[in-house]
C-alpha cells in the first residue's frame, strides 16, 4: 500500500463547502419566513460553486477532471464485474456526482425566478412573471424532496463503502490523500486554472443577481382630486 494523492485542495473546499450550504438550504428552507431571505442568498451562492466545480472538472487536477471518471458503459460493466481499477470516483459514484451537481444546479437557479407570495422574489423573477414564476416556485419544492432523496442515498452509499467495502471515502476528501496498491498521484492543476474557474464563477453569480435587468419603472403618479 501507498499514499497518493487524490483530491485537490479546490475540489475538497468545494465539497464541504457544498455540504454545508445544502444543509443550510434545508434548514432555512424548512423554518420559512425571515428564513427565506437566507435561504435565498445561500441559494445564489450555490449557483456560483456548481458553475466553480463544471469549470474545474476541465481544468482541475487529474481526479477531479469529467473524463477522468466519466461514467461510460463500458466503465460500468467493468466496475459490475469487479475489474475496474483506478482512484478517485469509480462508475457507479460518478453517477451518483453527476446526479447530485445536476438536481442542486437545477435547484439553484430555478430559485432565482422564484418567489413566497409574501415578500421574496428570486432576483430574476421579472424575466418570468407572476404566473410562470408560481409554477417554477412549485417545481422547486417538489425537486427539493428528490434532492433530499439523492441526498440519503449518497450517504448510504458512503456509509456501505466504509463498513462493508472497508473503503473510507471521507478521511481522502478531507487530507487530499489515499492508501492504494497502486495509481498514479493526481497532478495537473495549476493557479491560471483556478482564477479562471474562480472568475466563471463570480461572473455567473453576476448575472443571477440580476442587477444588469433595467430599473422597474417609477409607480404611476395619483392624481389630486380639485376640491
Amino acid at each position: 500500500m501507498q499514499k497518493i494523492k487524490v483530491w485537490d485542495a479546490p475540489t475538497r473546499i468545494f465539497h464541504w463547502l457544498l455540504v454545508a450550504a445544502v444543509l443550510a438550504l434545508f434548514v432555512t428552507g424548512k423554518v420559512g419566513g425571515n428564513a427565506i431571505e437566507w435561504h435565498g442568498r445561500i441559494g445564489h451562492f450555490v449557483l456560483g460553486l456548481i458553475v466553480f466545480r463544471l469549470v474545474w472538472g476541465f481544468v482541475g487536477s487529474t481526479y477531479a477532471r469529467f473524463a477522468q471518471f466519466w461514467p461510460t458503459p463500458a466503465r460500468i460493466r467493468a466496475y459490475l464485474r469487479g475489474e475496474w481499477r483506478g482512484q478517485g470516483h469509480n462508475p457507479l459514484g460518478a453517477l451518483s456526482v453527476f446526479a447530485l451537481l445536476g438536481l442542486v444546479g437545477l435547484q439553484a437557479g430555478i430559485g432565482l425566478f422564484t418567489n413566497d407570495d409574501i415578500a421574496f422574489r428570486g432576483p430574476l423573477y421579472p424575466l418570468v412573471g407572476a404566473e410562470l414564476s408560481s409554477r417554477l416556485t412549485g417545481l422547486h419544492h417538489l425537486l427539493a424532496d428528490v434532492l433530499m432523496g439523492f441526498v440519503l442515498l449518497h450517504i448510504g452509499a458512503i456509509l456501505f463503502y466504509a463498513h462493508v467495502k472497508k473503503d473510507n471515502l471521507i478521511k481522502p476528501m478531507f487530507t487530499g490523500w489515499k492508501e492504494a496498491e497502486a495509481g498514479e498521484p493526481a497532478q495537473g492543476d495549476s493557479l491560471a486554472g483556478l482564477i479562471l474557474a474562480l472568475g466563471v464563477a463570480v461572473l455567473a453569480l453576476w448575472l443571477a443577481a440580476g442587477s444588469w435587468l433595467p430599473a422597474p419603472p417609477p409607480p404611476a403618479a395619483l392624481e389630486t382630486p380639485a376640491w
